[in-house]
């Protein structure tokens, strides 16, 4: 069976074109911003709550280490993967399934 090339695959493929473009734009953007907004901060401590530490790990995780390497800036990569293996050791500790049964037993 031969392939026949449909002008609709030409369509098809500049708009994906297109689409990875404006992606890339957009990216070279919030990268940029990024930046900027770094500098303005200066060399300050960024203290994150749990939750933006879970939502960057989580976010990093899907990227993988070589691609967090390249665009990670506030904090390293390594850290983000620890963030990420604690939040799956904290998963699977059954942590909120145990009753506390610390002290003298009531009677």
């Amino acid at each position: 069976m031969s392939f026949i090339l449909q002008p609709w695959h030409i369509v098809l493929l500049a708009l994906s074109a297109m689409i990875d473009g404006e992606r890339d734009k957009a990216i070279g953007y919030l990268l940029m911003e990024n930046q900027v907004l770094r500098e303005k901060l200066g060399k300050g401590r960024i203290l994150l709550n749990d939750d933006q530490r879970r939502r960057l790990a989580v976010k990093g995780k899907v990227l993988g280490g070589k691609a967090l390497h390249e665009i990670v800036t506030i904090v390293t990569p390594d850290t983000i993967l620890r963030w990420h293996r604690q939040l799956v050791a904290k998963k699977w500790d059954y942590s909120n399934r145990r009753q506390s049964t610390a002290g003298r037993p009531r009677l």
